[in-house]
C-alpha cells in the first residue's frame, strides 16, 4: 500500500476480502476464488476479492430479474425512486474522503482529483438521474386510419423500463464511471448487474454498501467483480439480460457486439478516442496550459484524451515547447501523496502497452521533446511525453495510447486541419482554440465528435450528453438523451 495515511475505514475495507453483491447479499463467490487488486503505485496486493464468473453471473441476472418482475421496484412510485436515487447521492458526498482515498488507492489517481471531480461528480450523476425519475413521459397522438374512415382512435405511447440491463465499466474512472451507468438505469425503472472492471473493483464494492444503505431494494443493483473473458463475457450474452452498456475499447466493444447477437439485446457502447485538439493562431496564450489538460489529466487514461495536438504553423514552436515545460514539471508519485499531480498507469499491462507505443515511436522515427520512458523502477509510472516529427500513418498517431502521450503536429489553414482531425476511426471528443467565435463555430461543424469543447477541455457535467461517432460507440451517456438507451415505447390504440 502507498506510504501515505490511509484512513482507519479505507484500510479495513481494503484488509477484508471484499465479497460480490448479489440479491442484496454478501456472497463469495460460486468457484471461492478470490484475485488480487494491486497498488498502481508499488505493484504490491492492495486487496483481495472474489472473483465473479459464469456461475455468479448467473445468480445476480436471476436476482435482478426477481427484483424486476416481482419485487417492490416496479411497484415503486416513481417519486419514491427518485428519492432514493437522490440518497444515493447524498451518501456519496457524506463519504467524499473515504472514496477519493479508495479510488486513489486502487487506481492510483491523485486523491487531490478524486477527491474535487470523480467523487462530487459521481453523487451530481445521481442527484441529477433523480430529478428524471418523475419525468419519463409518453405522448398522446391524434392518428388518422385510411382504411377506417369515420372511426374515431385514442392513441398515446408509454415509456417502460427495459428490464434486466448488465453494465460493464472500465478502470479509468472506476467510481464514476458506475454513477453514469447505474443512475440512468435507475431512474427509468430497470434493475441491474454491473461488472466493474478487474483493475478497480473497490469503489463500486463500496458503493454497493451505499445503495444498500439508500434503502434500494433488494437485486436491484447487483455487482459481480471479475474478469472481462469469463463475468463480462457471460453478461454480454446473458439471455435474461435486455440490454447491456459497456464502457472501454473499441476492440472490446466489437467482441460485446458479437456476444450480444444471440437475442439481439439492446447495446450502448461508449468505446476508444483519438481527439484532435486545435490551435489556431490567435488562441489565447491559455490554449498551452489547456493542451497540456487535454493530455495529461488522469495520466492520459481518458477516452477522450487530447492525444493529437494539431498547431498552426506559426504558433507551433511556442505551443509545443510549452506544452513540454509543463510535462517537465508535473511532479509523479503515489496517489496519497499531497504533492503527487499525476500517479502510475492503472496496471502493469497498461505500462506494457504505454511504453510498447513509446518505443514503436522511436522506431518509426518520432522525436520525443520530453519524456517518452518509464518512471522509476517501482509501480506503473510513465513519463508525460511529447511526440514530434510524427507522420499520419504512425502507431502512435493512429491508434488510441491511453497514456499520458501527446503527438504534435503543425497545419496551416481551416480546411487543412478539418481534414486531419477527421482522419480517425474515432470520434469522441475534440478541442478547439481561437478568439475568432466564428472560426470555431465553423470547425465544430466540420469535426465528427461527439464532443467539442472550444477555449475550453475535459468539462463534464451530468446534463450534457456524452459519447461518440464512428467507432467511437453507439448511443449518449448523461442528459436526457440518455434516458432513451433504458426505456422501450410501447404505442397504445383503442377504438372510441
Amino acid at each position: 500500500m502507498s506510504t501515505a495515511t490511509v484512513d482507519d475505514k479505507v484500510s479495513a475495507f481494503v484488509a477484508a476480502p471484499r465479497k460480490m453483491y448479489i440479491g442484496g447479499n454478501w456472497v463469495e463467490a460460486a468457484s471461492g476464488r478470490t484475485f488480487a487488486t494491486p497498488d498502481p503505485a508499488t505493484g504490491e496486493t492492495l486487496a483481495h476479492v472474489a472473483e465473479g464468473d459464469a456461475t455468479d453471473i448467473d445468480r445476480a441476472v436471476q436476482a435482478a430479474r426477481t427484483a424486476f418482475e416481482e419485487g417492490p421496484w416496479s411497484r415503486m412510485t416513481a417519486s419514491d425512486r427518485g428519492r432514493l436515487i437522490w440518497r444515493i447521492g447524498d451518501l456519496i458526498l457524506e463519504h467524499v474522503d473515504e472514496l477519493a482515498q479508495l479510488e486513489s488507492l486502487d487506481n492510483g489517481k491523485p486523491f487531490t482529483v478524486a477527491q474535487a471531480a470523480d467523487v462530487p461528480l459521481a453523487a451530481d450523476l445521481f442527484h441529477y438521474m433523480a430529478g428524471w425519475a418523475t419525468k419519463i413521459e409518453g405522448n398522446t397522438i391524434d392518428i388518422s386510419v385510411p382504411y377506417m374512415q369515420g372511426a374515431n382512435f385514442h392513441s398515446y405511447t408509454l415509456r417502460e423500463p427495459v428490464g434486466v440491463v448488465g453494465q460493464i465499466i472500465p478502470w479509468n474512472f472506476p467510481l464514476l464511471m458506475a454513477a453514469w451507468k447505474l443512475g440512468p438505469a435507475l431512474a427509468t425503472g430497470n434493475c441491474v448487474v454491473l461488472k466493474p472492471a478487474e483493475q478497480t473493483p473497490l469503489s463500486a464494492l463500496r458503493l454497493a454498501e451505499l445503495i444498500a444503505d439508500a434503502g434500494v431494494p433488494d437485486g436491484v443493483v447487483n455487482v459481480v467483480p471479475g474478469y472481462g473473458e469469463t463475468a463480462g463475457a457471460r453478461l454480454a450474452a446473458h439471455p435474461g439480460v435486455d440490454k447491456v452498456a459497456f464502457t472501454g475499447s473499441t476492440e472490446v466493444g466489437r467482441e460485446i457486439v458479437r456476444a450480444a447477437a444471440g437475442n439481439l439485446k439492446k447495446l450502448t457502447l461508449e468505446l476508444g478516442g483519438k481527439s484532435p485538439n486545435v490551435v489556431f493562431e490567435d488562441a489565447d496564450p491559455g490554449a498551452v496550459a489547456g493542451a497540456a489538460n487535454a493530455i495529461f489529466f488522469n495520466h492520459g487514461q481518458c477516452c477522450v484524451a487530447g492525444s493529437r495536438l494539431f498547431v498552426h504553423q506559426s504558433r507551433f514552436d511556442e505551443v509545443v515547447e510549452g506544452v513540454a515545460e509543463i510535462a517537465k514539471s508535473i511532479k509523479l508519485g503515489p496517489g496519497l501523496s499531497p504533492d503527487t499531480e499525476m500517479g502510475p498507469l492503472v496496471s502493469d499491462e497498461q505500462l506494457r502497452r504505454v511504453t510498447g507505443y513509446l518505443e514503436s515511436g522511436r522506431q518509426e522515427g518520432a522525436t520525443a521533446l520530453v519524456g517518452g520512458n518509464r518512471h522509476g523502477e517501482r509501480g506503473y509510472f510513465v513519463e508525460p511525453t511529447v511526440l514530434t516529427g510524427t507522420r499520419a500513418d504512425m502507431k502512435v498517431v493512429r491508434e488510441e495510447i491511453f497514456g499520458p502521450v501527446v503527438v504534435a503536429e503543425p497545419f496551416s489553414d481551416l480546411d487543412e486541419i478539418a481534414a486531419q482531425a477527421n482522419d480517425t476511426e474515432y470520434g469522441l471528443g475534440a478541442g478547439i482554440w481561437t478568439k475568432d467565435i466564428s472560426k470555431a463555430h465553423a470547425l465544430a461543424k466540420k469535426i465528427r465528435a461527439g464532443t467539442v469543447w472550444i477555449n475550453c477541455y475535459n468539462v463534464f457535467d451530468a446534463a450534457l450528453p456524452f459519447g461518440g461517432y464512428k467507432q467511437s460507440g453507439w448511443g449518449r451517456e448523461m442528459g436526457h438523451e440518455v434516458l432513451s438507451a433504458y426505456t422501450e415505447v410501447k404505442a397504445v390504440t383503442t377504438q372510441l
